[in-house]
């Protein structure tokens, strides 16, 4: 038996705010095997300003590409679909729980990350320019509340309120985490405004923009942040660097997770393939400005190792497209977390010769990956040490994070295990 689903998909031209049908998207269970199948539109091939979905799995040529991994969705499409928050809220809005990649791609709303965009029909649907307002936050921070706490958004609300915040409300799909959050636009800008939880164990609004501005200090390129008090809660919002604001509308430029390009997923089994080093491959192949971008990687990878980031995981790194090339994209999702191992503890993505251990040896012993010798590599890793170790208590305190919180998050910075001789330590715990 054979059931099948299809979505046509649109791509923002580079620099335009023009739309095409970029082709068709098919979804077949094949007795049981989910089969995934993209077929270029062959009028848009002949468009002088067209670029690829993505330049490896689904090169701009005339083919019919079939894909039986991902549960049959190719990468760049799972990219553009929403994360774990949104489909939450997208089955909430369905009242199902039965959904398919096909459902989910239609569902979601036109501030999903990336150019693309989906339907049913094959002409591209009038362009949505309407986003959620920072002054909705207070009733924005109030529905993601009544959707993590499992009850009605509409209790405590009034109607018209309610109805309001209903339509309004979007299932943002940004690459990384998550965590409750929605696109909010102010008259300069889109952002990603990341609510808090109830069961929080610090305030994560000021600790992950003060840990994107020690990042900065230590070199990373970062987007913008802000942090507002809401109802006495703290909300962070990180500005949206795969929305450019012109005149009209946002440019959107193209976007891919590391997932997708290390051609991996998130199961077990993919696992083999989370890898710093063989990311830097991929950037060889793939950035039209490799050696900076190699340097950026390792830096972001030093600095993930300084402060116990643990949730470095191949969605929380991308590449980018503003034009027709392809680049590393700001840092996103950062933040220490203290664990209590004192003499080692792991990062979600494989590191150099000790796997994930984030140590100093380990992150030197795959330099050359990154075009760095040793020298050049040990020079950035002792640089970042002293910044993160001398300046990441007045950084957080500037950004308004408690001296409790400092005391909590305290033990995630240069922990001892980091310049210990790894061989040691693994020869202790064998």
């Amino acid at each position: 038996m054979t059931s099948k689903e299809r979505a046509y998909v649109y791509i923002q031209l580079p620099g335009t705010l023009e739309v095409w049908t970029a082709g068709y998207y098919e979804l077949e269970n094949r007795s049981g095997v989910p089969t995934g199948i993209f077929v270029y539109n062959p009028k848009y091939i002949e468009h002088p300003q067209a670029v690829s979905l993505e330049p490896f799995e689904l090169p701009l040529r005339k083919a019919r590409f079939e894909t039986t991994r991902l549960n049959g969705i190719f990468g760049c499409l799972r990219d553009a679909s929403p994360d774990s928050w949104g489909r939450r809220l997208i089955e909430r809005h369905l009242g199902r729980s039965d959904l398919t990649e096909i459902d989910y791609l239609l569902h979601s709303p036109e501030d999903r990350a990336g150019a693309l965009s989906f339907g049913r029909g094959k002409e591209p649907p009038s362009a949505q320019t309407r986003f959620n307002r920072v002054v909705s936050l207070p009733a924005l921070l109030a529905y993601a509340d009544a959707v993590a706490e499992d009850r009605a958004p509409s209790e405590g609300l009034s109607v018209e309120l309610a109805t309001q915040i209903a339509e309004l409300v979007q299932p943002d799909s940004a690459l990384g985490g998550a965590r409750p959050k929605n696109a909010v636009e102010d008259d300069e800008s889109l952002w990603i405004a990341k609510f808090p939880e109830r069961n929080d164990r610090w305030n994560f609004a000021r600790a992950e923009a003060a840990t994107l501005a020690l990042a900065r200090l230590c070199g990373i390129h970062t987007p913008d942040t802000q942090v507002l008090e809401i109802a006495g809660r703290s909300v962070v919002l990180i500005r949206r660097f795969d929305r450019i604001k012109t005149e009209g509308g946002y440019f959107r430029p193209r976007m891919v997770s590391a997932l997708t390009i290390l051609g991996a997923g998130d199961t077990i089994n993919d696992r083999a393939r989370w890898s710093y080093p063989l990311l830097a491959d991929e950037l060889r192949r793939r950035s039209h400005r490799p050696n900076a971008d190699l340097v950026e990687l390792y830096r972001r990878m030093v600095f993930n190792a300084l402060i116990s980031n643990s949730d470095d995981h191949p969605r929380n790194h991308a590449l980018i497209a503003p034009g027709r090339d392809w680049e590393l994209s700001p840092a996103y999702d950062l933040m220490p977390n203290p664990q209590t191992s004192l003499e080692k503890r792991d990062l979600a993505m494989a590191i150099g010769r000790f796997n994930r251990y984030a140590n100093r040896e380990n992150l030197l012993s795959e330099s050359a990956q990154f075009r760095l010798s040793r020298e050049a590599a040990a020079a950035i890793i002792d640089k970042m040490h002293g910044i993160v170790r001398a300046e990441w208590h007045a950084v957080m305190r500037s950004h308004g994070v408690t001296d409790t919180d400092c005391q909590r998050l305290a033990g995630a910075f240069v922990y001892p295990g980091f310049d210990l001789d790894p061989q040691t330590v693994l020869a202790s715990l064998a």
